[in-house]
């Protein structure tokens, strides 16, 4: 029988790879807390109809791009495209508007979308994203990007970039729509098959058109902004002049609309110059009719997604490398000196350090390598001369300073070894 692989389009997230993810993970959520966010956890998959009425039936996400299969049930289930549509899902059902004031929710995790795999994207890839439900505030919309600015800041990130438009409201954007089709239909023949198919669909995403000569005709089509009513100018105005005073450096792009139906008012991406084709690492915006649209009260709403691969391919770019958090790496060779060194790791761990304990059984030498490839701080050694002594070699791997410690006096002078293990 032939060797099972992965699926073309999903990875395996290995040893040498995941301190990338986890220390993205971290930063997220301490700033997210720190900024009185909650987490949320939400299902895989969910109904069908939640992403047709949600994303919008005419986005390409919906219709190309989505996993969708029947159950025993005979329900058409779908594997979540994004994560906004199923935190507003969660919102109506478990009534959290009841607690009253705006919440402010925060999740992690994967996401699935049938595309080309290529380098940042994949068909499963993982997300961390923000909703903030029940503000029309232009401060909470400058408040989401504010985060988001802060969490690539503290990775390190360089050479990015915010662009903004409002894509305003439901009656703005049906005054644009009409004026952008009255543009394009006398240049429909020399438009993309994909463009063509959106004209009458969804003729917005025609301006994200990759395009070459799709991109020269739209270059002077009409501006969205040219078509916004007092309310929506004045909301984007409000945006730009609080970004100002934050110092969040942005620029207008007139021609970002996002790839989903359910925005209103503010959109933004966060975009490297450092990626090529998939270059947006956040995207998001103002989606103040989804909570109606699916069936909740009135509620405005802002939010944003980053995508977790591009933003390691981003990290691994920068040659940094992931610090180790261990503390000891224990040898041990003998019988009595293995179980001594399982008894060691156990109560360290006890103590709030970390221990790996070599379980290999080799040879000394064999050992020590590893012990020196495991980023460790120190590592402790026990044969089982040191157990007859009830004793235990200490050696810290930076310097090669060895000495031998009674073991009952290792843990009396536990204090002393975590001051030297923090330096």
């Amino acid at each position: 029988m032939g060797q099972i692989q992965a699926l073309r389009g999903t990875r395996d997230i290995l040893a040498d790879e995941i301190g990338y993810w986890q220390q993205i993970e971290a930063i997220a959520s301490d700033r997210l807390a720190k900024a009185g966010y909650a987490e949320i956890r939400t299902p895989i998959f969910e109904q069908t109809e939640l992403f047709e009425r949600g994303i919008g039936e005419a986005t390409d996400v919906v219709g190309k791009e989505m996993y969708t299969f029947s159950d025993r049930g005979d329900r058409s289930i779908t594997l979540r495209p994004e994560g906004t549509a199923g935190v507003v899902r969660a919102y109506i059902q478990n009534k959290l508007q009841a607690a009253g004031g705006v919440q402010r929710l925060w999740y992690a995790g994967p996401m699935f979308r049938y595309e080309r795999p290529q380098a940042g994207r994949q068909r499963q890839f993982h997300q961390i994203g923000v909703e903030v439900l029940g503000s029309d505030d232009p401060r909470a919309d400058v408040e989401t990007i504010a985060i988001a600015h802060d969490i690539l800041q503290r990775l390190g990130l360089q050479n990015l970039h915010l662009d903004l438009n409002s894509v305003g409201d439901l009656e703005d954007r049906q005054r644009y729509r009409q004026a952008l089709v009255d543009y394009l239909s006398p240049y429909r023949a020399d438009l993309d098959p994909d463009s063509q198919d959106r004209l009458t669909r969804n003729p917005l995403r025609i301006l994200d058109s990759k395009d070459r000569r799709t991109q020269e005709i739209a270059a002077d089509a009409p501006k969205i902004f040219e078509h916004l009513g007092d309310r929506s100018r004045q909301h984007f105005d409000r945006v730009q002049q609080l970004l100002a005073d934050l110092g969040i450096p942005y620029q207008l792009n007139h021609r970002l609309v996002r790839g989903l139906d359910y925005y209103t008012h503010t959109a933004f991406e966060i975009i490297s110059d450092d990626l090529g084709a998939q270059a947006t690492v956040c995207g998001g915006g103002r989606y103040d009719g989804l909570v109606a649209e699916l069936g909740g009260p009135s509620t405005p709403a802002v939010g944003w997604a980053m995508g977790v691969e591009r933003l390691i391919l981003l990290l691994q770019q920068l040659g940094g490398t992931v610090e180790t958090s261990l503390d000891f790496y224990i040898v041990s060779r003998g019988s009595r000196a293995e179980a001594v060194a399982l008894q060691l790791a156990c109560q360290l761990r006890q103590h709030g350090l970390s221990a790996e304990l070599d379980l290999s059984g080799s040879a000394f030498g064999k050992q020590f390598k590893r012990a020196d490839r495991s980023g460790a701080k120190a590592c402790l050694i026990l044969g089982d001369e040191e157990v007859a002594q009830d004793r235990v070699q200490l050696k810290w791997l930076a310097t090669g300073e060895q000495q031998a410690i009674a073991r009952a006096d290792l843990f009396d002078k536990i204090e002393q070894l975590r001051a030297r293990l923090d330096r």
